[in-house]
């Protein structure tokens, strides 16, 4: 990955954990720090891999044809984004489990960023 998608993807990791912290500390603006959560970690799993404006229609296209996906890391971009669209039509009451299920998708994304960034974020 060249400097400036490593940088982008560090840079929406770093959101996405401070994002999720925001939740934990104000629980009344949860719904809205765990979206934002979601999106960045997504944002920085499409730098790592290239350019968003072409992964993106992947994504999009495999999540509307609900196509079976046997790659990983797009079966991950399809389940986040399946989650973000749920998560939009109707926040969940239970902000705790959320967060946790939002913290594993964090610590993936940050995984994947290290694999395809060459270095611990």
């Amino acid at each position: 990955m060249d400097g400036y998608r490593k940088g982008w993807a560090v840079r929406y990791l770093r959101e996405a954990k401070a994002e999720l912290t925001a939740a934990k500390k104000t629980p009344y603006m949860a719904a809205g720090f765990i979206m934002e959560a979601l999106t960045k970690a997504q944002a920085a799993i499409y730098y790592s891999l290239g350019d968003p404006a072409f992964i993106v229609p992947i994504v999009h296209e495999t999540l509307h044809t609900r196509q079976n996906v046997e790659e990983p890391i797009l079966n991950f971009l399809v389940e986040i984004e399946k989650a973000l669209q749920q998560w939009a039509q109707s926040p969940k009451s239970d902000n705790e489990k959320t967060m946790e299920q939002v913290n594993d998708i964090i610590e993936f994304t940050s995984e994947i960023v290290e694999l395809f960034g060459g270095e611990s974020s």
